[in-house]
């Protein structure tokens, strides 16, 4: 079996403006590819360019992804660790559009046996339930959103975007507690916006409101300061912007820096190393969350076969898709049932983009 050809799409999808603490988006920047094979099967991939914490662009996944299909033409899909290292081998980092093609050879590879992803990673199917998101926005206005969404979806985990002004962070998730009731889990993330006394005075100042977490309180430059701030803070403390690998889980674990790990695949570079995230986790005894930045329903729904494979992921932050995207292109794929998220059981990924809403897309075959 050999790639035949590699079809790439600027995949934008309009979206609601959503506000983190480095930036609004207004556009889901991803790119979704399909790789053929002379054997008929068609492998597909998405990444989520998120500039402001992988420091890629639409741009550059669009201009790395030619390159790397003209590499990889002619040659065998199975071969899925060689491949990877080839696209290392041409260019350090870059992880976000190399997370498409690794997540294309995964679909490849599961189809050929026939199997869900989540059965070819040795999973077994059920339904994770994901928190919903609030971005950020004045305390009132917050406050006024988290109680919407609970109106009409069945939500038991809120996680609240901060990490601008501490004490205003702060009002925000007191308006929100007060808005919502005590019994809905809060996990908070800073998205590294804090300072380490910014970080102490709000991990210290809401420990009695049941917040489940706080997700990359500082900037990864303070990592050496993330162990004192765990020994103070009254909340557990999830790293995430400061794990792109293996080996700064590793580092983090070693010096105990914090209570859990946020995998993205996208930020990862894709499944074979987000398992290799898994690996060193499990064996520190430190759990894990499957997160991600702003994927359609087709990235979504490699993310969720990743967590049903992976014993270690306790945490599911899987509405990316809810985040205010403004249309839907995806066929098949994972199905919402309130908050919980229905894995489809067909061969690979089993999702797919629809024709139609793709011609609208720039796009290129190699």
């Amino acid at each position: 079996m050999t790639i035949s050809s590699i079809d790439v799409y600027r995949l934008s999808i309009p979206m609601v403006p959503f506000t983190i603490s480095n930036g609004t988006m207004h556009f889901a920047q991803n790119l979704f590819l399909r790789i053929h094979t002379s054997e008929g099967i068609t492998g597909v991939g998405e990444c989520s360019a998120f500039p402001m914490i992988a420091g890629e662009t639409q741009d550059t996944c669009f201009v790395l992804a030619r390159d790397f299909a003209k590499m990889w033409k002619g040659k065998d899909p199975r071969e899925i660790d060689i491949r990877l290292r080839e696209l290392d081998a041409f260019i350090v980092g870059n992880r976000t559009v190399k997370s498409a093609f690794d997540m294309a050879l995964f679909d490849i590879a599961a189809k050929i046996r026939e199997m869900p992803l989540y059965a070819f990673l040795g999973g077994t199917y059920f339904e994770p339930e994901s928190d919903i998101t609030v971005g950020i926005d004045t305390p009132e206005k917050m406050a006024h959103r988290a109680k919407e969404l609970i109106s009409y979806r069945s939500i038991r985990f809120l996680k609240v975007k901060v990490g601008k002004d501490p004490e205003e962070d702060i009002k925000r998730i007191y308006k929100i507690r007060q808005a919502i009731g005590d019994d809905i889990k809060i996990r908070l993330d800073a998205n590294q916006g804090w300072d380490y006394e910014g970080a102490v005075m709000v991990t210290t100042s809401l420990q009695d409101l049941n917040i489940e977490f706080c997700e990359q309180p500082m900037h990864k430059r303070l990592d050496d300061k993330m162990s004192s701030l765990r020994r103070i803070s009254k909340i557990p403390i999830m790293a995430d912007e400061s794990v792109f690998d293996h080996y700064d889980a590793l580092r983090l674990t070693k010096n105990k820096s914090c209570d859990y790990i946020n995998i993205k695949l996208s930020k990862a570079g894709g499944l074979m190393e987000a398992l290799k995230i898994h690996d060193v986790c499990q064996e520190a005894e430190i759990f894990n969350m499957i997160g991600g930045m702003l994927e359609s329903r087709m990235g979504l729904s490699a993310k969720v076969h990743f967590a049903l494979a992976c014993p270690n992921v306790r945490f599911y932050d899987l509405d990316t898709c809810l985040l205010g995207h403004k249309e839907d292109p995806v066929i098949g794929g994972v199905k919402f049932q309130g908050m919980k998220l229905i894995p489809p059981t067909t061969p690979g990924i089993g999702a797919d983009i629809d024709d139609a809403w793709l011609k609208k897309m720039e796009s290129f075959t190699v």
